[in-house]
């Protein structure tokens, strides 16, 4: 499957050495917990994970029975996603939410940066219409960003976020993000990582897009969605948005 919409994929997620990463250096998946909740409190069965990445979400619905759909742009983080145990109750596609097949989910999400990555307006508006679309009447769409005004990027430099982990298979990988332009809502950044086995320098550059809360109640509002809460991230009390969007 390939989307139609302008979604770009940042080198951690599309370089397959990088992909095989993404686990190892971010192993605390505590932000999924509220997710989690959600699909129980809404009493979700099909569920649309938009920017499933290596499928840590995804793996975890599909273990309480819930039947997942993973969509991502990024083909290495799909293939990281079906080779782990259990990759076979999910169905993986491989692309963006612009070109899914006919779904009714009762519920859609983007977890993590997944919203704020798509800083594309023209990508965002289609994904939205395209959440909009997979979803049953009554179904809701629910993802978090960051609030503009708490500039968590002013942490991302070399001294808050340098690191080295130790990945088996792999060896020591030493990794730092440094911001590289702010320009209006856009963030633009780098990570680095140093492979110690052989020495090889790979950088992933990214850009996220800050938007208000007000601007994504009206965006939300002009796709036909109604806005039933905006709720804050349990584990960034104060940092985030969440926002459970229901299609009427």
């Amino acid at each position: 499957m390939t989307g139609g919409g302008a979604v770009r994929v940042d080198e951690a997620f599309g370089d397959p050495r990088l992909a095989a990463l993404h686990d190892p250096l971010d192993p605390d998946r505590g932000d999924l917990d509220a997710y989690l909740a959600m699909a129980d409190e809404f009493g979700a069965r099909r569920v649309l994970d938009i920017g499933c990445g290596t499928g840590v979400f995804a793996l975890l619905l599909a273990g309480r029975g819930i039947d997942v759909v993973g969509v991502d742009p990024a083909r290495a983080s799909v293939d990281v996603a079906r080779a782990k145990p259990g990759a076979d109750r999910v169905r993986w596609l491989y692309g963006d939410a612009t070109a899914l097949p006919p779904l009714r989910a009762d519920l859609a999400t983007m977890t993590a940066n997944v919203a704020q990555a798509i800083a594309d307006p023209d990508a965002w508006h289609a994904t939205l219409r395209a959440a909009h679309a997979a979803l049953r009447p009554g179904g809701r769409l629910v993802f978090e960003t960051r609030d503009p005004a708490r500039r968590a990027w002013r942490e991302w430099n070399r001294a808050g976020t340098h690191g080295v982990t130790e990945v088996p298979g792999v060896g020591a990988v030493e990794s730092w993000c440094e911001v590289t332009g702010v320009e209006g809502p856009l963030v633009s950044f780098r990570w680095t990582y140093v492979f110690a086995a052989d020495g090889q320098t790979l950088t992933s550059d990214s850009t996220l897009r800050f938007r208000g809360r007000a601007e994504v109640e009206a965006d939300l509002v002009a796709h036909g969605y109604v806005v039933e809460d905006v709720r804050d991230a349990p584990d960034r009390p104060g940092r985030e948005f969440v926002f459970v969007a229901r299609r009427p």
